[in-house]
């Protein structure tokens, strides 16, 4: 079964994860944020994951830790979820337009944790979220799921349509990815022998 349960509990954050990556899409997303639930609930539908995930932070203060920190746990729960990574597909792509926004991200789950994000946001929120913070989300899961992930807006004037195609496309390339392919077998997907 590739799935993980996660909790982290500090100061700042507490959080709870399950994740189903051979799942159908279901979702139950609490994180006082409400836009983020809503990045976040597509992001599931479209890669076809179960994701539970229930978060309290310290909104009274920013929704900085937050954000980060809902970032980092996902990221671990994909990481541990993924296992060995043996049979995976590793590499995947995905261009998702929304409206007059297009957008894609590339993954490669190659144990290499590296983001590169290439985003013009329009204004500096969207909805009650600062966009630096939206930017520094797809940095923390990365780094936390020990994947190399390029996001690209290529072209789009809504910052919410920025967005939403983001994590839409985040959700189908890791959906992608993280397939097995009867192929290789029980195989590592490197020349390695490891990732």
């Amino acid at each position: 079964m590739r799935e993980a349960k996660i909790s982290r509990k500090t100061g700042e954050t507490d959080i709870t994860v399950a994740l189903n990556l051979d799942g159908s899409g279901t979702t139950n997303i609490s994180s006082g944020i409400g836009f983020l639930d809503h990045m976040l609930t597509n992001f599931a539908l479209h890669g076809l994951f179960d994701l539970s995930l229930h978060a309290k932070g310290d909104l009274e203060v920013d929704f900085h830790h937050t954000i980060e920190d809902i970032g980092l746990i996902l990221g671990k729960a994909f990481d541990q979820a993924l296992g060995e990574r043996k049979g995976i597909v590793r590499i995947a792509d995905c261009f998702v337009p929304m409206d007059e926004t297009l957008a894609q991200v590339v993954i490669d789950l190659s144990g290499r944790p590296y983001a590169v994000l290439n985003i013009q946001w329009n204004s500096p929120h969207v909805a009650n979220i600062p966009t630096s913070l939206l930017t520094h989300f797809f940095e923390s899961f990365a780094f936390a799921a020990h994947c190399n992930l390029h996001g690209r807006v290529l072209y789009g004037r809504d910052d919410h349509h920025q967005a939403e195609a983001l994590f839409k496309a985040l959700g189908r390339a890791l959906d992608q990815a993280s397939q097995l392919d009867p192929r290789r077998a029980n195989q590592i997907p490197s020349t390695k022998g490891a990732l």
